[in-house]
């Protein structure tokens, strides 16, 4: 199913993409990618020879209806899996599982370090929980990506996407092995997590905004209410 999702996406959008050779072959890695729109899991996996696997809500999986069932049949053929959200630590510790047994089988897992997609196209500050704690309990390479566009393709709220070509570059991966042993460490998570930051806004291009894209969001929706008031 895989396949033919990510050849369908191919033919509409025709995705660029630069530094394919830096997805090794085979063996664990861990894709950081920067996160502008909902189809970032599903252009990411499209271009790749190799399964990766991202987590998502559990209600993509369980929505009622024929339009449930269909999404949640799309999440899984390009390798989602569920995570229940309802608890924010919860939520997180499960999502470190997950990517924690998806390394251990030898494959692809994908992260998005902002912990949220942007509201405005730039990057934000990466939370160092998730990534650095997986990386740290693997020593999985880093390998950190760049969407480009997507945030066009899908703005947050419209349904039917616009076809236009977006693009990914992917920069070569990081090896963390210097910091063995170090992994509850807050100041060794920061640091990977800085470094892997560093490494997608050169990729990307984006302007860094050093807060977390969630306090962004809860000013931008402050500042919205106030012009409604």
């Amino acid at each position: 199913m895989k396949l033919s999702i990510g050849n369908s996406l191919k033919l509409a959008f025709r995705p660029w993409v630069e530094g394919l050779e830096h997805v090794p072959a085979e063996g664990p890695a861990i894709l950081a990618s920067n996160h502008l729109s909902f189809s970032d899991s599903f252009f990411l996996p499209a271009v790749l020879d190799r399964k990766v696997t991202f987590v998502a809500k559990a209600e993509y999986f369980t929505s009622p209806g024929v339009k449930g069932k269909l999404t949640a049949a799309f999440f899984k053929g390009v390798g989602q899996l569920p995570v229940d959200r309802s608890g924010a630590r919860g939520a997180a510790e499960a999502a470190i599982k997950s990517g924690i047994e998806v390394l251990e089988r030898g494959e692809l897992f994908g992260i998005y370090p902002e912990g949220t997609r942007s509201p405005d196209g730039r990057l934000y500050r990466g939370k160092p929980g998730g990534l650095a704690r997986v990386a740290l309990a693997t020593g999985a390479p880093v390998i950190p990506v760049a969407m480009i566009d997507t945030e066009k393709i899908q703005p947050p709220g419209k349904v039917v996407p616009k076809l236009m070509r977006p693009g990914i570059r992917i920069g070569k991966p990081l090896d963390f092995s210097r910091y063995d042993g170090m992994d509850g460490d807050r100041f060794i998570m920061r640091s990977l997590t800085d470094e892997v930051m560093y490494e997608i806004m050169k990729l990307s291009g984006q302007e860094y905004v050093d807060m977390y894209a969630t306090a962004a969001k809860r000013q931008l929706a402050e500042a919205a209410k106030r012009r409604e008031e």
